[in-house]
């Protein structure tokens, strides 16, 4: 570098050589394992991986965007099955207020489904160029190969990480505050047995909702431990409403953590001969079509999931056009919306 007004020259990007000899592997098994090869060995594609990482290397598929360092592209990855994904209303919204402002703009959506991931695909599809941003919702604590891609391109996050520190951006409710109104609205109508059914409580979502029915039982100086845990799935909310009932033959209050779950459980006091609302009243979460479609309106607390998507393809796109003041932690409001069911 020269005195005064010399400039410092970037650093060569690595190359596909670079990774094979920091793994010790030839060029062509560098290229099977980017490409997804099920031909490889794990120990090599695991060698071959840690090369990519250490190295920072992007693979060459995406030179052809390199002039413009764009895509146009933006993942959607959401790590849970398909019958989860298409048969919740909520990814629904979701994806409802995403399109609605991606529709405003170049960027097309890429859906990626992802229930478990052992070969890591999410991980290099992310790193590989093909998109330039990723929203995620409904991530749990263990999706290994999601953490891993951190960093690789700008994300967004619907729902606190799990994973949580100050750099990821996230939108949000305060679900605490949710399941505390939905637990409060029962004592206030003078339910005096009351439990819950939680989300997966390897989700923030599961385990704040579950943390505000704590709050307010203890508060209310009621036992707070009349707690089954399904997976936000009708199946699992079955089983769970099956459980608590045989633990707690005259239960009279329900705080359910989804809309789904809740017509899970409403399926479960109809064949047990129970009343809704005048032998139990029941809560749900969310707000959902689930909400209005049951047999019974349910009582639910609302959160504003389309505008949520909204918000969370506004943030991404603010940050790939180099906003730096896009704020971290984005909160939105839940309401209490009463109807039949309690």
């Amino acid at each position: 570098m020269h005195g005064g007004g010399g400039v410092t020259a970037r650093p060569a990007a690595p190359t596909l050589e670079a990774v094979a000899r920091e793994a010790n592997v030839s060029r062509a098994t560098v290229s099977r394992v980017v490409n997804g090869s099920p031909k490889v060995r794990p120990d090599v594609v695991t060698a071959v991986n840690a090369a990519i990482a250490k190295l920072n290397y992007v693979p060459n598929r995406a030179a052809r965007s390199l002039a413009s360092r764009t895509t146009d592209a933006i993942a959607l990855v959401v790590p849970e099955d398909t019958t989860r994904f298409f048969g919740d209303p909520y990814f629904a919204a979701i994806v409802q207020g995403i399109t609605r402002r991606l529709d405003k703009s170049e960027y097309l959506l890429n859906l990626l489904i992802s229930t478990n991931d052992p070969g890591r695909k999410t991980m290099r599809y992310l790193r590989s160029g093909v998109v330039d941003g990723a929203l995620v919702v409904s991530h749990h604590e263990g999706d290994d190969s999601l953490w891993e891609a951190v960093g690789a391109v700008p994300m967004v996050f619907g729902g606190r990480p799990s994973r949580h520190s100050d750099s990821e951006i996230y939108v949000d409710v305060d679900n605490v505050e949710g399941g505390m109104t939905a637990t409060e609205h029962l004592l206030a109508i003078n339910r005096q047995r009351i439990g819950t059914i939680t989300g997966p409580l390897d989700m923030p979502a599961g385990i704040d909702r579950l943390e505000g029915f704590r709050r307010a039982m203890e508060r209310a100086g009621r036992p707070s431990d009349t707690v089954e845990t399904a997976d936000f799935t009708v199946a699992g909310a079955v089983a769970a409403t099956r459980r608590l009932l045989t633990r707690m033959p005259d239960l009279d209050g329900l705080f359910v953590a989804s809309d789904l779950m809740a017509t899970g459980a409403l399926s479960v006091l109809r064949e047990r001969g129970r009343r809704v609302p005048e032998d139990i009243a029941v809560v749900g979460f969310d707000d959902s079509p689930a909400a209005t479609s049951s047999a019974i309106p349910l009582t639910t607390v609302h959160q504003p999931s389309a505008d949520m998507g909204f918000a969370m393809a506004d943030l991404l796109l603010r940050v790939l056009s180099g906003d730096n003041t896009v704020p971290r932690r984005n909160i939105m409001p839940t309401r209490l919306v009463r109807r039949a069911s309690a």
